[in-house]
């Protein structure tokens, strides 16, 4: 999570797959496996050329093909028109969308006791424009529920960053950057479990004590939160999903 790229990313194939290479201050090569459809990227150091990654995947080549082929098996959720009773998640609870054209600003409204939230838009609105008020109350709600959780966990921790942002990402749940002290959140996470959003944070602010993922980082995680594996699992088992909603 805390590795910044350096280098724009490019493609090779082996055996009929597409390789997407990105080229990082890494100290070893990485290769994973993306929903939904399955595409594949490795992680490569700077100094370690195209070959070594065909011959890590060839290596790895039945694991690439039976990830990809349970990926492809998965059934894939009808496209979302953001129009009334679609169902929308906000910190793990379900809502039911109610849309309302009147003329006037476009606003969303949560309804908790009726477990609706309202989205008023102008006559004649079109899916983007609904995506976009959507994902823009979301943005809103997870800025307001994140310097809290600062508030708590970086004297908890021990650090400070110096700026944290919010941005749509479709391959992780954050990303730190060490150098800046800058961390940054998925969007989605404002859909997921309260504890996923605590977890993913806390995750980023480790990093600034330890940049990898080695012994010592997960002795700090348990540490700071000693629940983190059960909430990656929580995670992991709810997929990134909002590449179903389209562009913003």
């Amino acid at each position: 999570m805390p590795r910044k790229a350096t280098a724009l990313p490019r493609h090779i194939t082996v055996e009929g797959i597409d390789i997407e290479i990105i080229r990082k201050s890494v100290k070893t090569l990485r290769l994973g496996i993306y929903p939904p459809e399955g595409r594949v990227r490795a992680s490569v150091p700077l100094s370690v050329g195209d070959d070594a990654v065909r011959r890590m995947v060839l290596n790895k080549l039945e694991w690439v093909r039976r990830h990809q082929s349970r990926l492809a098996a998965q059934p894939r959720p009808p496209r979302r028109e953001f129009v009334s009773g679609e169902t929308i998640h906000l910190l793990g609870q379900a809502y039911t969308l109610r849309v309302t054209e009147l003329p006037g600003i476009p606003r969303a409204t949560l309804n908790e006791t009726e477990g609706v939230l309202d989205l008023r838009l102008r006559p004649g609105s079109i899916r983007q424009q609904r995506l976009n008020l959507l994902l823009k109350w979301y943005r809103e709600q997870l800025h307001m529920r994140v310097p809290p959780l600062l508030e708590i966990w970086q004297p908890t921790i021990g650090v400070q960053a110096a700026q944290w942002g919010i941005r749509r990402m479709t391959s992780k749940w954050g990303s730190c950057n060490i150098r800046a002290r800058r961390i940054c959140l998925n969007l989605e996470l404002i859909t997921r479990p309260r504890q996923c959003l605590e977890y993913v944070l806390v995750h980023e602010l480790v990093h600034l004590l330890e940049r990898r993922h080695n012994a010592h980082f997960k002795s700090l995680m348990t540490l700071f939160l000693p629940d983190w594996r059960q909430c990656r699992r929580l995670l992991n088992e709810s997929p990134l999903d909002f590449e179903d909603y389209g562009a913003e």
